[in-house]
């Protein structure tokens, strides 16, 4: 993968990170540690089994959401991957509890589970802001030394990547939780555009802000569906939840103007300021209010959310969205089932007036693995084992290895004359949702320096490689998309504070939001006026936002 801005800045200093990092851990205050840490770490340096002599169980809890699916006769409790462990590994997964449905029902459950001191469980791997009340709880003890000794040197290269996938789990300068890696860049934005329309009314490919608008004017009134209707919208937006968000967003629209609202931004002077309260938020503001006065976004876009958002562009009612890569793989290809003929394709984030153009940059963690205080060092171990062997084997799979395919035939795959082929019958089922970890294990620069190299040309020369041309092919926009996402990546915009909640985020930070939150969706509704933008600021500012400018800060100061 390329390096975002913030991947830069902490390349040059990484070895030096680290090295802190452990010097900060050798300075932990004595007697924090748990029995269970505390045996594993003055245990002598025997290393790992592969297999145990006695099955160890792990207990756990989780949440299946409609991405995970399952053959007949299958759970999340019984299926290929517990199966799997058990043979290779002599270990078990206990699910204490597991919920589905919406997100939050996890959120919810595990709030009653803390507030009624219920028994946590060996291992939570989440994917839940929940997190940083689990990691606050004290049911959960520091893994930084733990990692130190177990990780395999693959998982400690991967996690060194950027070592500030580490900060929103310190505490006092401890490590509380491990991060769960994901793919660099996985969330970062292109627009993807009906080409068909394109095509259709003749229009070329937009460079500007302002070449997007008369595109967005001519998908609004020169009938791009051919219905006869007036039925069509330029953009899917959906900012119920937030303006820089990870799926019908508007951040690049304020990054044509250099901010990214939502988020934490480094200024000239080196300093971190909330990018809502950047002057240039008011040209964007300025931009989608107008949008929505000449019917190019939605009325409904403010109380969208992301997926509700997207469903306008997929049922063939507006031509643009912006998302990640990964789109046209879900939920990109409802369009073609909705709408015979229907093309899109994707197209680099539009540069503003004075040729800037920013885009949200997405962290390469995504989640993060809690370990009980009270865990057996069996129980330790074995996850250690277990998560090992995956970043070893699956994550960049070998030649001839049990993963050079997939993760398990009959699933992701199946082998005709020795050759790997998706026919499944019943379709592929995406059997690595089971893992612990969600994903199994993730090399976080190596799916789209593969995605990118073969949009070359290139042929595939590794399982790795091979694997992710025979997915893409299945929908081959993704080439050009991922393309982009490299090509562009020098407009990534990271956020640049990723600790712990701060004490005025903890005691304002919902108020805060707000002030801001419902200010702009007025402007944008030309329910105030754009003129109100400074007072909204001052008033963040005063209602608490200069001491968490303060705080953000200082963290920022003790890690840069």
């Amino acid at each position: 993968m390329g390096m975002p801005k913030r991947l830069k800045v902490l390349g040059l200093f990484s070895i030096i990170m680290l090295l802190s990092f452990s010097l900060i851990a050798c300075s932990k205050e004595s007697g924090k540690e748990s029995e269970a840490e505390k045996e594993l770490l003055s245990a002598e340096s025997e290393g790992l089994p592969e297999k145990f002599d006695e099955e160890v169980t792990i207990t756990t809890v989780r949440h299946v959401g409609g991405d995970v699916t399952f053959k007949d006769g299958e759970t999340i409790e019984d299926n290929v991957h517990t199966r799997w462990a058990k043979e290779k590994f002599n270990i078990n997964f206990d699910y204490l509890w597991t919920t589905s449905g919406p997100n939050d029902a996890f959120t919810t459950k595990i709030r009653l589970a803390l507030s009624s001191n219920e028994k946590m469980p060996d291992i939570i791997a989440l994917r839940d802001t929940v997190d940083q009340d689990l990691v606050d709880s004290k049911n959960f003890m520091p893994v930084g030394e733990l990692f130190d000794k177990y990780a395999s040197d693959t998982w400690k290269a991967a996690m060194a990547e950027d070592p500030s996938v580490w900060y929103p789990y310190m505490r006092d300068g401890e490590k509380m939780a491990i991060p769960i890696l994901d793919y660099a860049y996985n969330g970062d934005p292109v627009l993807f555009i009906r080409e068909d329309w394109m095509k259709k009314l003749n229009l070329d490919a937009p460079k500007t802000i302002d070449e997007l608008e008369k595109i967005m004017d001519a998908f609004v009134n020169e009938d791009p569906d051919g219905n006869g209707k007036d039925d069509t919208y330029g953009l899917a937006l959906g900012f119920k939840n937030a303006l820089n968000t990870w799926m019908s967003d508007a951040g690049w629209i304020f990054g044509a103007y250099g901010t990214m609202p939502d988020q934490w931004n480094l200024t000239e002077d080196g300093k971190l300021e909330n990018g809502s309260t950047n002057p240039a938020m008011k040209e964007g503001l300025a931009t989608l209010n107008k949008w929505m006065e000449k019917g190019y976004i939605n009325k409904e876009s403010g109380l969208w959310d992301e997926t509700k958002a997207s469903e306008l562009f997929t049922a063939g009612r507006a031509g643009i969205i912006a998302g990640p890569h990964w789109m046209v793989d879900w939920p990109l290809p409802d369009t073609k089932a909705n709408i015979d003929g229907a093309e899109y394709r994707a197209y680099p984030i539009p540069t503003g007036p004075d040729g800037k153009a920013g885009r949200r940059g997405t962290a390469i963690n995504n989640g993060a693995v809690l370990i009980n205080k009270d865990a057996d060092p069996e129980v330790i171990k074995a996850f250690f084992v277990y998560q090992n062997y995956l970043f070893d084997h699956y994550a960049n799979p070998e030649e001839g290895g049990e993963f050079e395919h997939g993760f398990a035939e009959g699933y992701d795959y199946l082998l005709e004359d020795g050759k790997p082929s998706r026919d499944v019958p019943g379709g592929t089922i995406a059997a690595e949702k089971y893992s612990l970890t969600f994903d199994v294990a993730r090399i976080p620069s190596l799916q789209l320096e593969t995605l990118n190299k073969l949009a070359d040309g290139s042929e595939p020369e590794t399982p790795f490689e091979r694997k992710v041309k025979q997915n893409a092919d299945v929908n081959p926009e993704i080439y050009e998309a991922a393309k982009i996402v490299i090509d562009q990546k020098d407009i990534t915009m990271p956020s640049m504070f990723t600790g712990a909640p701060t004490e005025t985020q903890k005691s304002r930070g919902q108020s805060l939001d707000k002030i801001l939150d419902e200010g702009f969706n007025k402007i944008i509704y030309g329910e105030l006026s754009l003129d109100e933008f400074e007072n909204l600021v001052e008033k963040w500012k005063s209602s608490g936002g200069d001491k968490l400018t303060e705080e953000v800060n200082e963290w920022y100061d003790s890690v840069k």
